[in-house]
């Protein structure tokens, strides 16, 4: 600051008689601090990057503010959107320039407010509206299931409407998509392929949760030239834990609810060359009613089947159900002779049918057959460990992508 007239004063005082003589000076400032007072207009100080016009700026370059010449220099700069949502920036050393650092939302109304001092020391403000291009490509993301009432198996699938393989793109699509559960559970999204991700937890998900799903990705800068969309939310309710287990060893399925056993039922299971698969899977729906044929899944000869299925409860997109099988009712509880499927009496599959829900567990142990796939034939998604399916996390270091997209050609069913 000027030190001339930062001491530029005219000192005046006056005499106060008073009375017994007494006498008093007072005294007082001819001219105000400079610094006290109102902030000068900074127009001619400063200068933006926008356009002069009415034409919208562009998402995809920053913003920068600059000092004219050598006049003063710029103090502080804050710049907010429409949503409350503040643009990160970095003023250089010497306050010459501001530059953000942050990406600019598409389709927004920003409003950036700059704060300069003179040479003098005296301070001057600016304050710019202005609004962002609409994004040319939108990323949207569709949530699934449908709204209602699932299993504590039940993932959280998040479909988007392009293609992502870049790994920073991913990192910035999950952490706009917020999974709130009440209550708060551990868990974390897997991408499976370029275009779909799945959410689950660490552990089932709690019996009686609320699980809401939403996107903040609307105007958000995913890459070069795409931004965010709008997505819908998505609210489900997770029922009671219902976990179906089949040893097929034993040729019994032990179903609990809440940890507690509600039923033991004889069953049979696949035999050698169709065994069915180990591991966990989830009910992906039920059909009172399905006709099994065996050329749908490639079985001919004297393997072959046409049958009429009552109470099938699907756990795979290829057609491995739990369901009625009358005409093997002689071996459940003692052999396996179906082509995959579990087996049971008409009456027993009628009460599995009634009792459980998609989103339910039904694992599978002590078989012959593979191991469940974790994607692409139905939600196989526990079967990763937990570190196993952090790795699929862009957010998480040595992400490792996956793709195995599901076959539609595949969803046929087998008994």
């Amino acid at each position: 600051m000027n030190q001339t007239r930062r001491t530029r004063t005219a000192l005046r005082c006056t005499l106060l008689v008073v009375s017994l003589g007494a006498v008093a000076i007072a005294c007082g400032f001819s001219d105000p601090n400079p610094l006290t007072g109102k902030p000068f207009d900074a127009a001619k100080q400063i200068t933006f990057n926008t356009p002069v016009d009415s034409r919208k700026v562009n998402p995809d370059k920053p913003l920068v503010v600059t000092v004219k010449g050598e006049e003063g220099r710029i103090t502080d700069v804050t710049v907010i959107d429409d949503s409350g949502h503040h643009l990160a920036g970095e003023l250089s050393a010497d306050g010459s320039r501001w530059r953000s650092t942050g990406a600019l939302s598409a389709g927004a109304k920003y409003t950036a407010r700059v704060a300069t001092e003179d040479a003098e020391g005296a301070p001057g403000s600016r304050t710019l509206a202005f609004e962002t291009s609409p994004a040319k490509r939108k990323l949207t993301a569709s949530f699934g299931p449908e709204a209602g009432t699932y299993g504590v198996g039940q993932p959280i699938i998040a479909e988007l409407s392009l293609p992502v393989k870049d790994k920073a793109a991913r990192a910035v699509i999950e952490r706009a998509l917020k999974v709130d559960s009440k209550p708060a559970v551990d868990g974390a999204w897997h991408w499976v392929d370029d275009e779909r991700l799945h959410f689950r937890p660490k552990e089932y998900w709690p019996s009686g949760a609320s699980v809401t799903v939403a996107s903040n990705l609307q105007g958000v800068k995913v890459a070069n030239s795409l931004y965010g969309g709008a997505s819908k939310p998505l609210k489900i309710s997770i029922g009671d834990r219902i976990e179906a287990i089949t040893d097929a060893s034993s040729h019994y399925m032990t179903v609990k609810r809440n940890g507690e056993v509600i039923n033991t039922i004889p069953v049979t299971t696949g035999k050698p060359g169709f065994s069915t698969r180990n591991g966990v899977k989830v009910v992906l729906g039920k059909e009172y009613f399905v006709r099994m044929r065996g050329t749908s899944v490639g079985i001919y000869g004297s393997e072959g089947y046409d049958l009429p299925v009552y109470y099938a409860t699907r756990v795979t997109w290829s057609g491995e159900y739990v369901h009625a099988a009358p005409w093997s009712i002689g071996s459940h509880g003692y052999a396996n002779v179906s082509h995959g499927c579990t087996g049971m009496s008409t009456g027993n599959a009628a009460w599995f049918y009634e009792t459980v829900r998609e989103g339910d567990i039904v694992q599978v142990i002590n078989s012959y057959g593979d191991e469940m796939d974790p994607f692409g034939n139905g939600y196989g998604d526990w079967n990763l460990s937990w570190a196993d399916w952090r790795q699929g996390s862009a957010l998480v270091a040595g992400t490792r992508d996956g793709s195995n997209p599901i076959d539609a050609a595949r969803l046929r069913p087998q008994v």
